[in-house]
């Protein structure tokens, strides 16, 4: 994501994501692709003759570390699943992993998409019933470091974004991938002090001005394109979820992720200090959000914040920043760290309701199968 790579860390993003692959048990050789902007040729016919539109989704930015977790999430459910890729590096990536045979086997396929080209998207789209777009911007001109310009970027993308999903015939729904920093960035005036919230939950939007005067590219890029995406749906025919997840961490995800990793930490005192650095494994977000996806006929909606550990401790703080290269912080500024400002409770009830809720219905039909094969 907006880093040159070297052929070494070519290499080594390949090894990670075939290693996915195999975690989720899907097949190596499950993936046929296409380079231009028109559909994906071929056997994708029987794909869709198979599992039907309904079971045919879109990822955006199919390979980046959310997404492709996100994919292979939902190749273990049964869908079928098209990976809408940023550059034809990406789709060199794939190759370099021989998985470009015997695509209606495993429904996994691929096209190279413009993804600020309303046509390019609206023809990676048609024939889905869902988009999943991941939010994992690609800088154009390989700039190390998420930039102001990347988040007005990233805003414009989640309006063409939704546009597409709008103006495509089959796409009736768009889960929407968001960070906890478009949350939790809020003006924290003395005077003001006792009646802002205590919880922190969806119901909560960063301040963009807060993130402009702080330079907080990352969170603004976020909170703008989040923003940018519920104005674009808004009294369309498209239902639209979002899920904010915290830090997104895992194995890979250094390397993987690491500029939207570094940009997310900017201000990592300050959420420290008031709770609300909060990280969530890469398996647990591809699970909220095909959670969500599947919920979104009776009870999801809205927005929906995922994490699964909050940080409260400046050695775990430097832990992830020594894991991305971040400078080690001067010993004033570390010591700092150990007095609490103002705590507030992150909140992910919403979530935890709706994958309770999730549980509970598998329990009760696996329970209803297995009496049923009893005499």
């Amino acid at each position: 994501m907006g880093v040159l790579r070297s052929a070494q860390s070519f290499d080594a993003e390949v090894e990670e994501l075939r290693a996915m692959l195999q975690l989720h048990g899907t097949s190596s050789t499950a993936l046929s692709s296409t380079t231009g902007k028109g559909r994906p040729g071929g056997g994708t016919a029987a794909v869709h003759e198979e599992l039907g539109r309904d079971r045919t989704v879109c990822v955006t930015s199919g390979i980046s570390f959310v997404g492709f977790a996100i994919a292979t999430r939902l190749l273990s459910r049964g869908y079928a699943v098209r990976l809408a890729l940023d550059s034809q590096e990406d789709l060199e990536k794939l190759r370099e992993m021989e998985m470009l045979r015997e695509m209606e086997r495993d429904g996994l396929w691929a096209v190279v998409v413009d993804m600020m080209d309303l046509n390019s998207l609206r023809e990676a789209f048609d024939g889905c019933s869902c988009v999943f777009h991941t939010s994992a911007f690609a800088d154009p001109n390989g700039i190390s470091g998420y930039t102001k310009h990347m988040a007005g970027m990233e805003s414009r993308m989640a309006e063409r974004v939704i546009d597409a999903c709008v103006r495509t015939e089959t796409v009736r729904k768009c889960v929407f991938t968001s960070s906890l920093v478009a949350c939790i960035w809020r003006q924290n005036y003395p005077q003001q002090q006792q009646r802002l919230p205590t919880i922190i939950d969806e119901n909560c939007w960063s301040d963009e001005s807060l993130c402009r005067d702080k330079k907080l590219w990352f969170a603004l890029g976020k909170t703008m394109a989040e923003k940018a995406a519920w104005r674009a749906a808004r009294g369309r025919d498209l239902k639209l979820v979002t899920v904010c997840p915290g830090l997104v961490t895992g194995p890979g995800f250094r390397r993987r992720n690491s500029t939207a990793s570094i940009a997310y930490l900017k201000g990592a005192h300050q959420m420290l200090s008031e709770g609300l650095l909060a990280t969530v494994d890469v398996s647990k977000v591809a699970e909220a959000h095909v959670a969500v996806f599947e919920a979104m006929g009776s009870t999801a909606c809205g927005r929906y914040v995922c994490f699964d550990h909050i940080v409260r401790r400046v050695e775990d703080v430097a832990a992830l920043e020594r894991q991305l290269g971040i400078p080690e912080r001067n010993s004033s500024e570390a010591s700092n760290l150990n007095h609490p400002q103002a705590w507030f409770e992150l909140s992910k009830r919403k979530l935890s309701r709706l994958m309770s809720s999730r549980m509970r219905c598998s329990y009760d039909m696996y329970s209803i199968l297995y009496r049923s094969t009893q005499f």
